[in-house]
Parts: structure tokens; C-alpha cells; sequence
């Protein structure tokens, strides 16, 4: 696998006005190796679309210009509700903006609450897989060749160009998901990444191992393929403050609470290092917390601060 751990923030661009994350994104860009958004219409958890919420490509292109440093990107994409060729020009113009930092990052999406209030259809996982191979596709083709022609049962584009061409020679595509039937094969052919959200160390290293046996089935080295990880971000200043932020959390997710407790930091800073930790050697290059507003800000502070330089000191070298 390679040999770089990126420790990132997946900052959720919902109940925060716009100046806000303007200045979580420069907080963060001198401290993390990565900022990425997420893409919904409405709030995640689902809330009924109660919490104000931007817009995921017009956030990317505000992230982009407010940061020097990072890594930037999405995890991820719904290809549901734009076109390949609007991914593929957007992703372009995001490089561009960024200088070149742009990670682009797809899935087949979960949100059906939103899909069904903003009037897109919302068809069965299986499908929804097939849309994501035909558009990673499409896109990889429009971000790499001088021409791409395709027609599947879901998209089609014929004899189109995407000029410019992307700042970076091979924009990374990162695919999401934990799918053991279709996702993860689809990721060991097609993608540049991998991103699995919630999950725990034992998991995430057999889905690691299942990615190499497919790496190796395809004739590719599995060094080719980064593997990262979204853990939810639930870390408190104190024991006490922390033990109310597991009840929040349960509140908040409610019958999902379990699931997402499996991949979450939980408890104070001093109990993440070792939580992080665990997560490297199962594998991961990409470690992410995912931050949803409200959070412990000072537990913020002392992760970045602290905790980040501890995991990068134990794993140097």
C-alpha cells in the first residue's frame, strides 16, 4: 500500500453559515492533509430537510479558493443527480481552481429522502451500482482522452471532449462504498482510492485484504490503490462532556446509532490516538473524522494539535 498517511477532515456543509466554513477550511488547511465536502440537498443525518444546507459544487469551489495547501475533495458524488460530462467539467474546473489539489470522489448514493423531495428518481442499489460503473467510465474518459464516445444503459456521451484538460496528469477518482458482491470489485478496476465511511479496524481490514485479492485477480498491483476511511467525530474535552456526546449521537442517528458507533471517535483526545492508530494498521492511507455542526470545538483543537502530530510521530518511518 503506500506509504503516506494523509490524515484529513470531512467538514459537512450543513448548519454553518458560508463565513464559518470559510474559516474551518484556513483553520484547517494549515493543520490537515486533506478537506473534503459531502453531497446532499438536505441535512445527514436525515432531518427532513429542516437544517440549512449548501450546495456541494459551488462549496467545492469556495474550499478550493479558500485553501493553499490541502488536498481537496468530495466524498462523495452522487451520480444520480448530474450527468458524467458535468462531473467530469466540474472536476476540471475545480483542479484548475485549486492548482491542481482536486480528488474527485463517487458513489452510488444512500439519501433517498432528498432524492425523492428534489424529484430525482431513487432505483434499487443494484442499479444505482450500474450507474456508477457506466459514469466512472465516462468520466475517467472525458478527464483522460482527447475523445470519449460511450452508450450504456444509463449515460451516454458521443464523440465529446473536456477541454481543458485537468492541472494533475491523472485526476484521482476515489469510489465509495463497502458493497463486497459489486463495489468492491468495481473499485479495483476503475478507481485511483477507496472510502469506506463507519466502519471498524476489523472490518476495514477485510475489506482491505478482499480489495487486494481483486487487485490481484485484475493483474494490478495493490499499491495502486489508496484505502481511506471516514470515522465520525465525537470527541469531547472531558469524560464527562463525552458521555453526553454519546447521547447526542444516539439521539441524533436514533436506530442507526449502533452502525455508526462502530466508526466513530468516541470519548476524549486522549482515547484517539490509539483509536486512529488502529485504523493505520488495518490498513488505511486516508484517515478522515467527519465533523457535523454542532461539535466540541475545543476536542477539535486538541485532535489537530495534539492528536494528529501523535499519529504522525508513530508512524513516521
Amino acid at each position: 500500500m503506500p506509504t503516506d498517511l494523509r490524515l484529513g477532515v470531512h467538514v459537512g456543509q450543513q448548519n454553518l453559515a458560508m463565513a464559518e466554513l470559510q474559516a474551518l477550511w484556513r483553520r484547517l488547511d494549515q493543520q490537515v492533509d486533506w478537506i473534503s465536502a459531502w453531497d446532499h440537498f438536505y441535512e445527514a443525518p436525515p432531518a427532513g430537510g429542516t437544517l440549512p444546507h449548501f450546495e456541494t459544487l459551488t462549496t467545492l469551489a469556495a474550499l478550493a479558493c479558500a485553501t493553499e495547501r490541502t488536498r481537496i475533495g468530495v466524498l462523495v458524488l452522487y451520480v444520480g443527480y448530474r450527468t458524467p460530462a458535468v462531473i467530469a467539467r466540474a472536476a476540471t474546473t475545480l483542479d484548475h481552481l485549486s492548482g491542481g489539489r482536486f480528488e474527485l470522489g463517487l458513489g452510488a448514493g444512500w439519501h433517498e429522502e432528498e432524492a425523492r423531495a428534489f424529484g430525482y428518481d431513487f432505483p434499487s442499489a443494484g442499479v444505482r451500482i450500474d450507474m456508477l460503473d457506466e459514469a466512472t467510465r465516462i468520466i475517467r474518459g472525458l478527464l483522460t482522452r482527447d475523445r470519449t464516445s460511450f452508450e450504456g444503459r444509463h449515460f451516454e456521451v458521443h464523440d465529446a471532449s473536456c477541454l481543458p484538460r485537468p492541472v494533475q496528469e491523472r485526476l484521482p477518482i476515489w469510489l465509495a462504498g463497502v458493497g463486497e458482491r459489486r463495489t468492491l470489485p468495481l473499485v479495483a478496476r476503475e478507481a485511483d482510492g477507496w472510502n469506506a465511511t463507519y466502519v471498524s479496524p476489523r472490518t476495514f481490514a477485510r475489506l482491505n485484504a478482499q480489495l487486494d485479492d481483486h487487485c490481484a485477480a485484475l493483474g494490478r498491483d495493490p499499491a495502486t490503490l489508496r484505502r481511506g476511511v471516514n470515522l465520525s467525530f465525537n470527541l469531547a474535552a472531558t469524560a464527562t462532556a463525552a458521555a453526553a456526546q454519546r447521547d447526542a449521537l444516539q439521539a441524533q442517528w436514533g436506530e442507526l446509532f449502533e452502525l455508526i458507533t462502530r466508526g466513530s471517535l468516541l470519548g476524549t483526545p486522549d482515547d484517539a490516538v490509539e483509536q486512529v492508530l488502529a485504523y493505520r494498521a488495518a490498513g488505511a492511507d486516508d484517515i478522515n473524522v467527519s465533523l457535523r455542526a454542532p461539535w466540541d470545538d475545543e476536542a477539535l483543537e486538541i485532535y489537530l494539535t495534539e492528536v494528529l502530530p501523535a499519529v504522525r510521530a508513530a508512524t513516521a518511518g
